[in-house]
Parts: structure tokens; C-alpha cells; sequence
């Protein structure tokens, strides 16, 4: 089977935008995945935008963490295709129904897998305007790997895990 495990990063900011209603105009400015057919992770950019959609539709199921509700609107104004019809894996949208509220990738890999994110998005538009591509794809490659792991975890173990507010190891059930 074919996954295809995803994560993009944008050019622009919710704020430079207008807010949420304006997701299709932050552009993306470099997105990664990675094939479990090869093993491999896969980098790419507006220049070839294309073969990542390719990518995408050709995955047996596109496994990632707010895909539906960002990551896919983000990417709408680069297709004429309906992304949120590709067989999708949304680990966002399965914590966030089996919990009751929304809980971060940060919050769930580092109670699950001891390890998080390297840095956040407002970072990543810095890297971008500084024309920093190598730590920008360098930290979009780490949230894939983690959600592919935080993913593998969930999946081996049934469950995915964080610290509440009040400091509390949570379980949430998860069946993908």
C-alpha cells in the first residue's frame, strides 16, 4: 500500500491574508511527503506544484495533520481538482472528534514519541522571505517524519496520547 504521508508550508502568513476565509491565498512555498513505496521523502515547490499533485492522487490514502481544513485549501488555487475527494488520512480531524477539541501535532508527538516540532509556522514564512530553503524544507521533512511516526504509532498502538491542562497524560482513541 502507498502512503503518502504530507505537510506544506506557505508563503504567507493567516494575517497577511485577511484571515482564515483567505487560506488560498497564502501560497504555498515548499511542500514535502513521504512514499511509503519507496521509502523515500519528496521535495517540491511552486516551480513543480504539479508533480506533488500528481503525487498526491496517485496515494493510496494521503496521510497527514490538518489536511483537509488548511493544507488542501491551501492548494486549491494550484488545481482544478478537488483534493478533499482523495482517499485522506486526516490525524487532525480524528483527535479532534475523538477528544471533543483540537489538539496540536506538537502537543500529541511529544506526550506520544517524546519528540516535536523543530520549530512553527511563522518561523517557516521567515525562512521563506529570507530565501532560506534548506532550513525550510529541513523543518517541513521534520513534521512529515513526525506525523508519519506519531501515524505509525496510532495506528501499531490504537491510541495517541497528551498533557492536559492540568498536566494529566490523556489517551485518545484512533483508528486509522
Amino acid at each position: 500500500m502507498n502512503l503518502v504521508v504530507f505537510d506544506l508550508e506557505t508563503q504567507n502568513s493567516i494575517d497577511d491574508v485577511g484571515g482564515r476565509g483567505n487560506l488560498r491565498l497564502l501560497r504555498m512555498s515548499v511542500g514535502v511527503t513521504y512514499a511509503t513505496a519507496d521509502s523515500t521523502f519528496h521535495r517540491y515547490t511552486e516551480a513543480n506544484i504539479a508533480d506533488l499533485i500528481a503525487e498526491l492522487r496517485s496515494a493510496e490514502a494521503v496521510v497527514g495533520f490538518n489536511l483537509l481544513d488548511f493544507d488542501y485549501e491551501v492548494l486549491r488555487p494550484y488545481t482544478s481538482d478537488d483534493l478533499r475527494r482523495l482517499p485522506t488520512i486526516d490525524m487532525m480531524d480524528h483527535v479532534r472528534r475523538a477528544a471533543g477539541f483540537r489538539v496540536g501535532l506538537d502537543a500529541l508527538a511529544a506526550a506520544t514519541l517524546g519528540a516535536g516540532k523543530t520549530a512553527h509556522g511563522q518561523q517557516a514564512i521567515v525562512w521563506w522571505r529570507e530565501g532560506k530553503l534548506d532550513e525550510l524544507f529541513a523543518y517541513c521533512e521534520h513534521d512529515v517524519d513526525v506525523t508519519r511516526r506519531l501515524f505509525e504509532f496510532g495506528r501499531a498502538n490504537r491510541y495517541v496520547q497528551f498533557h492536559d491542562r492540568n498536566y494529566r497524560l490523556r489517551r485518545i482513541p484512533v483508528s486509522w
